[in-house]
């Protein structure tokens, strides 16, 4: 058998590496039009600013080490220029010497990755403009900054690659502006998670403008013009376009495959293509949510790696092997913070017409007694009517990483929100508390399933200040933490004063209390209800209130 694969890096190479475990006597072809067949794209960022200080660290593979190991016959700087399905050959072309041959296939695996989004005003081959796809680009990168030492670098896009890229290049001492076309950074986050990310980067000093859609690149006499769609032009010494990224698919569609989202290439639960001889994985596929069951699209190396090998062991004859979707767990570090997904967030949620139930908790890395804990802000979401747990946010600093995963495996297992609560996980002062972040989510989200609880959220909070005299706006928090900081429109009266006092409390209108993290808040919830009140808790409290502000004013015109 005769396996041709084109593309390497995650999904090429991890399915070759794949097929020879299974199959010794298989001939295996890798074909990589880039001087690298495998590499850690997602250390790339990491080059430039010097946290990874030799480029050999990134290859993950070479050529040679394909052979001498796996007796793979790894081609770098070999394109693939057409497939032939109907004579299972393929088109190549040799990039150091121009000249093309075939090559058979019994099975084809296409790796072909994502390419990125370039606006068509934008002049890539100017100078200083680059994009961020292959371990070519990075050591250009890096290259043109030793080189000509620019002050100031516009990056394009507030994704993955373009924050880790904003945190190196400030690293390096350079001013970074971040352009993002949409209304935040970092659109897996919710608007107000998002606002957490803002916070950090206003911090340590790169400049942020949100709705700002490129429209033009270009080269002046003075350097680098970025112009926005506004018409508002930025000048710069180096441009880095990381806008996103669309599945590179012009093979397929040109061999007649089926195509579905974004045109990516439609894949069964065995990664066949609509050609049941052809393999297709990676960041060009049409895949599956876990949690909503419909197609998208997701450029993660996880998901990537998983599919090669699903569709090594089909090729292998291992048939009953199937992949299960994806999730779309995250993480990133922004300098200091750990920013973490998975599953669906709540503009998502609400989009596919989910009745969505939220919880949004301050809760401390470990036991808060013992030293060095931090806090962590998360918010972790489910389906009212169902009780499904639909997906969550994490941002802070330790600990973070330990919870996502917890809350992928729970989604990922099919179990409702309210099951987060009976998860029986490790507990020691110096690395939890015996009621994990993962269980109070889950006792929060079982609250407001029974009706135990009743919420009211950021969004909510100019309505309510409209109303005026019509609604109760108490904050529970002392005397000294309310001259420290209040939001508009709420008096201050002691939790530990308000059975005493509850007579100053109107009972002809709703009361919405507020402390700083929504505990204190919750317990005089609870007392009002008691007294016949028609009360509601402040999802986050005061200090989720006071971030989502900050990151507010960070980009404000």
């Amino acid at each position: 058998m005769k396996v041709l694969i084109i593309g390497g890096v995650a999904g090429g190479a991890t399915a070759a590496a794949r097929i020879r475990r299974l199959d010794e006597h298989a001939q295996i072809v890798i074909l990589e039009r880039s001087g690298f067949v495998s590499y850690a794209n997602c250390g790339l960022p990491y080059y430039v600013g010097g946290a990874i200080e030799d480029s050999a660290d990134l290859t993950v593979q070479t050529p040679e080490g394909f052979r001498s190991r796996y007796r793979i016959d790894a081609r770098v700087l070999s394109e693939a220029v057409e497939i032939r399905p109907e004579t299972k050959t393929v088109l190549v072309k040799d990039l150091r010497t121009g000249k093309t041959y075939e090559e058979s296939y019994d099975k084809l695996i296409l790796s072909p990755g994502a390419k990125p989004v370039v606006p068509p005003g934008a002049d890539v081959n100017a100078p200083g403009v680059f994009t961020v796809r292959s371990v070519e680009d990075t050591l250009a990168i890096r290259k043109y900054i030793e080189d000509h030492a620019p002050k100031k670098a516009v990056i394009a896009g507030g994704g993955f690659i373009g924050l880790e890229m904003a945190e190196n290049l400030i690293r390096k001492g350079i001013d970074v502006t971040v352009l993002q076309g949409a209304k935040h950074m970092f659109m897996p986050l919710d608007e107000d998670m998002a606002m957490l990310v803002h916070s950090e980067l206003y911090r340590r000093g790169i400049h942020m403008k949100v709705n700002a859609r490129v429209e033009t690149v270009n080269a002046s006499k003075d350097g680098l013009v970025t112009t926005l769609a506004t018409g508002e032009s930025i000048s710069s010494e180096l441009v880095i376009l990381a806008i996103g990224v669309l599945p590179e698919t012009h093979l397929a569609a040109d061999a007649g495959l089926k195509l579905g989202v974004k045109n990516s290439i439609l894949v069964n639960e065995h990664m066949q293509t609509s050609d049941p001889d052809i393999y297709a994985v990676g960041d060009a596929v049409t895949i599956r949510n876990h949690v909503t069951q419909k197609d998208g699209l997701t450029a993660l190396a996880g998901p990537a790696n998983k599919q090669a090998r699903i569709a090594a062991d089909h090729i292998c004859g291992k048939t009953d092997h199937a992949y299960k979707g994806t999730l779309a767990s995250s993480i990133i570090r922004i300098f200091d913070l750990s920013v973490a997904t998975t599953g669906i967030n709540e503009t998502i949620a609400k989009s596919l017409g989910y009745s969505v139930d939220k919880v949004i908790l301050s809760p401390a890395s470990h036991a808060s007694y013992y030293p060095g804990a931090t806090v962590m802000t998360m918010k972790v979401l489910a389906d009212h009517a169902s009780g499904k747990l639909l997906g969550a946010q994490i941002i802070g600093h330790d600990g973070v990483d330990k919870r996502i995963d917890v809350l992928a495996t729970a989604l990922f297992a099919g179990m409702n929100a309210t099951d987060l609560k009976d998860l029986d996980l490790a507990y020691a002062p110096p690395y939890s508390s015996a009621k994990d972040p993962v269980n109070m989510a889950g006792f929060m989200l079982e609250n407001l399933q029974e009706g135990t609880l009743r919420q009211y959220y950021y969004e909510d909070l100019p309505e309510l200040i409209e109303k005026g005299d019509s609604v109760t706006l108490l904050d529970v928090r002392t005397p000294f933490e309310y001259m420290h900081g209040h939001a508009d429109g709420f008096v201050n009266l002691e939790l530990d004063e308000l059975r005493d006092r509850l007579g100053k409390v109107p009972k002809d209108k709703p009361v919405y209390v507020m402390c700083q993290s929504g505990m204190r808040s919750y317990l005089a919830y609870r007392i009002l209800v008691a007294n016949g009140y028609e009360a509601y808790n402040f999802a986050g409290g005061y200090r989720f209130y006071q971030l989502v502000e900050n990151g507010k004013k960070t980009t404000a015109e």
